[in-house]
């Protein structure tokens, strides 16, 4: 690698091109130039530059290395331009011996390989002139801060490092949260212990949550269970992510079906042989329910299956809900109308809208007259079920297929709807063997389509051999 070393600027022909993906690291030499690489802090040394584009839900850093300009370590730059900026306004006689203790103290701390107190010591300098310096210049502060933790001694010391580094990012999501997030990605693709990178990204969680700035770390949401993966990490922590995210996305209607999904991942945690289950997941169950039933295109789900779910069964408070959600995924519209009836108070109180649980029900009704063994469903049976007239039937019909809930057919001729494929409303152990049945059947057709071509062939075969017999001959 060249460089080309000036008091304000440097130049790298060969910087290291660093791909996250997956939450995998793969380093690729490249020959792409970097010119007039601007030097980050006032001090001469020019300290680590990094600049990152998100694509997708990979995120790609180009980082030039640290380039020294005079013997100084870059972390005793940053000690010294932070305390330089701090005292500045005390006056010469006052600035100059305090710089001089803590650039001491940090050189301390180094030799002695006390990583911990330096962080500290470098955290409680950068915080105090965050309104005093450019943004570029608090980003790279923080990068020289960040890297501690590649000379830590061990995973715990690293660990401890994040911890601190993160928390203190963190303590003003309102002051440049965008800023901020970006150097907590910097921070987690430094790490290598992989509980440190979780601890990292959780923190910039609660950032973008507290900041406002949560469209910059949804696109990682989509690779979560591949995080999963990588930092396997307990229940308990996986708890407090899906929790985490969920909440996050709790507001935003255009993520409703996301916001759902983790909801139910958090709640899927909670097992039956599990002593306890706090009275928080009570109230966690609720909003799925609740978010369930409102859905306009969900129509399946398995809460039912949950301990967490099914725990509201013995509350006073919201074994009624437990019960709407029984109603919506095993019964028809005749029974949520009678639990309107004597309920409609409470459907207000959760925010929900009789007419669209109405709409709702009549499509989960059409699936559950699907469910006979003909495939067939006369249009005057859902007449009854749905509570419509004659001239509203085929709406209905055609609503449920545009709702991707059912494929069929309609014989008008005959007035039967032929169905050939349903959603199922529930996916639990009949289900699932139904499933093999089905399985079972299809083998074994094929099995005998199979066996009847091989003696066709063999059949074929023989009378060929027999013609070729008899020309001989």
């Amino acid at each position: 690698m060249k460089i080309q070393k000036n008091r304000n600027s440097c130049r790298v022909e060969s910087p290291v091109l660093i791909v996250i993906d997956l939450g995998l690291e793969k380093l690729f030499e490249t020959c792409i130039g970097v010119r007039n690489l601007r030097a980050c802090l006032l001090d001469p040394p020019a300290i680590t530059k990094c600049i990152r584009v998100k694509l997708g839900f990979c995120i790609v850093s180009l980082m030039a290395s640290i380039v020294p300009t005079s013997e100084e370590d870059p972390v005793l730059s940053v000690v010294r331009f932070t305390a330089e900026v701090s005292w500045a306004d005390a006056g010469p006689e006052v600035a100059e011996p305090q710089v001089a203790r803590l650039c001491i103290e940090a050189q301390e701390c180094i030799l002695a390989g006390r990583w911990v107190d330096l962080a500290t010591l470098l955290l409680t300098s950068a915080e105090l002139i965050t309104a005093r310096v450019s943004d570029k210049d608090f980003e790279c502060i923080f990068t020289v801060i960040c890297i501690l933790v590649t000379r830590a001694g061990s995973p715990v010391e690293a660990l401890e490092l994040a911890k601190l580094i993160s928390a203190k990012i963190i303590q003003q999501p309102d002051d440049k949260p965008v800023l901020r997030l970006k150097i907590l990605f910097n921070l987690y693709n430094l790490l290598e212990n992989p509980y440190s990178r979780f601890l990292v990204y959780i923190r910039a969680l609660d950032l973008a949550a507290s900041g406002k700035v949560i469209e910059s770390i949804m696109p990682s949401f989509k690779m979560i269970d591949s995080f999963l993966k990588e930092w396997n990490i307990g229940i308990e922590d996986q708890r407090d992510l899906f929790l985490t995210i969920a909440n996050i996305l709790k507001d935003n209607r255009s993520m409703s079906r996301e916001y759902f999904a983790f909801l139910s991942k958090y709640l899927a945690t909670f097992s039956a042989e599990e002593l306890h289950i706090p009275n928080d997941s009570k109230e966690e169950a609720v909003r799925a329910i609740i978010e369930f039933v409102k859905s306009p295109d969900m129509f399946q789900c398995d809460l039912l299956d949950m301990p967490a779910v099914n725990q509201l069964e013995k509350d006073g408070k919201y074994s009624l809900i437990l019960k709407l959600l029984k109603i919506f995924l095993t019964d028809r519209l005749d029974a949520y109308l009678d639990f309107h009836s004597a309920n409609s108070t409470l459907l207000k109180s959760y925010g929900l809208v009789h007419e669209d649980c109405i709409t709702k029900m009549r499509l989960m009704s059409i699936l559950d007259l699907s469910c006979n063994d003909t495939g067939e469903i006369p249009y005057s049976q859902i007449k009854d079920t749905l509570r419509v007239t004659d001239d509203e039937v085929e709406y209905w019909i055609v609503k449920a297929i545009t709702s991707k809930i059912m494929d069929c057919k309609m014989d008008q001729i005959h007035q039967v709807v032929l169905v050939s494929r349903r959603t199922e409303r529930v996916f639990g152990l009949t289900q699932w063997q139904a499933l093999r049945s089905k399985l079972g059947t299809w083998r074994a057709n094929v099995a005998r389509a199979v066996s009847a071509i091989q003696s066709s062939k063999i059949t074929d075969e023989n009378l060929q051999s027999t013609q070729q017999g008899i020309i001989a001959g």
